[in-house]
């Protein structure tokens, strides 16, 4: 916990990463509660705020992995609170907030910080091969979503499917890989847990027989 409080930054990605967390438990609770695997609203307005605040980490930490996924899983997030029908229940400020904040915020940073983009390359360079480990986690971590979304267009609902789990328990083993040898406890925890949380939920497709 020493470590954590004298590495803010780290404390700062850690609240990121329990909020993905608490999504994760929504998730389990409505489904328990439906007896199937069910996609709640909550879920994915939790998982707005939690991208954000982890793309931030990912900047402070000059981490393009983290910075990578969290642009893309946010937008695809956003589209399924538009398929849940929860989007336009906001107010338009608050709706062009979110679309432009991320990017603005990026932009920002790069503006001020025009050798960010080599900074982040020199983290890459001593690393190369579990670089590539890591970039395939998350890239499959961000596939997963795209995947998600495409099914859910095909049924014109927010679902998450049993590929879904599958393609997020094996990418997280991936990222795990790397977290560890970035030792990045924020990472580490968040990918351990949701392999707890991804595991419990394939058991629950195949002990439910759910086809969704």
């Amino acid at each position: 916990m020493k470590f954590l409080l004298d590495n803010w930054i780290y404390l700062f990605g850690l609240g990121g990463q329990s909020l993905f967390g608490v999504r994760i438990i929504v998730q389990w609770i409505y489904s328990e509660r439906e007896g199937k695997p069910v996609s709640p609203a909550l879920y994915w307005q939790v998982s707005v705020v939690a991208s954000f605040i982890v793309l931030i980490y990912g900047v402070l930490r000059k981490d393009p992995i983290i910075i990578l996924g969290q642009v893309l899983s946010y937008y695809i997030y956003i589209r399924n609170l538009q398929l849940k029908g929860k989007w336009n229940s906001l107010y338009p400020t608050i709706r062009v907030a979110l679309l432009v904040l991320p990017i603005a915020f990026l932009s920002y940073v790069l503006f001020q910080h025009g050798n960010l983009m080599s900074e982040i390359y020199g983290n890459v360079q001593p690393m190369k091969l579990v670089f590539i480990v890591g970039a395939i986690g998350q890239l499959l971590l961000n596939l997963r979503f795209v995947y998600q979304w495409y099914y859910s267009e095909r049924r014109k609902i927010s679902v998450l499917p049993l590929g879904f789990w599958v393609i997020s328990l094996c990418a997280s083993v991936l990222v795990l890989v790397y977290g560890l040898n970035r030792r990045d406890p924020v990472l580490i925890i968040s990918q351990c847990l949701g392999m707890i949380a991804y595991t419990r939920n394939i058991y629950f497709y195949w002990h439910t027989g759910s086809s969704t």
